[in-house]
């Protein structure tokens, strides 16, 4: 895939990408020619994805403003994909401490704010797209995981409020907040059915099956790329992703 001169291929950026469904995302993106930037903070993972997909790692905090900064500074990325989060501590609202409570609000929700923030400053190229992967914990609540469903909810929030200021100053920018359904298909995603499936006293294969059929990385990237392909038909802010594809949110 080319950018507007035809020439050179669309740079993505990818934080999250070492894992789960950000490496899916990266996969996909890799698999459409896209020239991706791979962000993560585990180096060792990440030259894995690099082999694998032909992604370019850069090893660091996606929450590190200056880090956004420099990639988007320096790349002038087509497209941005905030898959960056911490794994919650799975444990009832009594049994934890500020820090572990607040974890997401310090990677999910920073993360989050620093690119958007860096975007609309710089400002990204117009005809840009960012698409922030919150959760659907952000509708429903998660008991288990802290102050998880706070933080995905901010991210919803902030995308709101980025789509438009990019409207208000005329940036041209396209910003979408995906939510996908719990699934096991990820290690935060079955860390988390074994969690509820433990609180409800069954076994974890028996609450998976209750999900129903689930998201997985590959679905999700494949997602991502016809979000960024097909602005026409996908034209909401927000979006619940799972085994079928992307549903609008009001």
């Amino acid at each position: 895939m080319s950018d507007s001169t035809g020439s050179r291929p669309t740079v993505a950026v990818v934080t999250g990408a070492s894992r789960g469904l950000g490496r899916g995302i990266a996969a996909a993106l890799a698999e459409r020619k896209m020239r991706v930037i791979a962000v993560a903070r585990d180096a060792k993972r990440l030259e894995t994805v690099a082999v694998e997909t032909g992604a370019e790692p850069v090893a660091g905090d996606a929450a590190d403003e200056s880090i956004a900064a420099r990639l988007l500074e320096a790349h002038r990325p087509g497209l941005v994909v905030l898959c960056a989060g911490a794994s919650p501590l799975l444990r009832p609202l009594q049994l934890h401490t500020w820090q572990t409570f607040s974890a997401n609000w310090q990677v999910d929700t920073q993360s989050a704010f620093v690119w958007l923030r860096n975007a609309l400053l710089l400002p990204m190229q117009p005809g840009g797209v960012i698409v922030i992967v919150s959760s659907m914990a952000a509708v429903r609540g998660s008991p288990l995981s802290g102050g998880y469903a706070g933080a995905k909810r901010t991210q919803w929030m902030m995308a709101q409020y980025a789509a438009d200021e990019s409207a208000r100053l005329k940036l041209d920018l396209r910003i979408h907040c995906l939510l996908p359904m719990l699934n096991p298909n990820t290690e935060l995603g079955r860390a988390a059915v074994a969690a509820y499936a433990a609180r409800a006293g069954v076994h974890p294969e028996e609450f998976a099956k209750r999900l129903g059929p689930s998201l997985t990385p590959a679905i999700m990237g494949r997602a991502v790329v016809d979000l960024y392909e097909n602005p026409g038909r996908w034209d909401q802010l927000a979006y619940q992703i799972g085994a079928d594809g992307l549903k609008p949110l009001s």
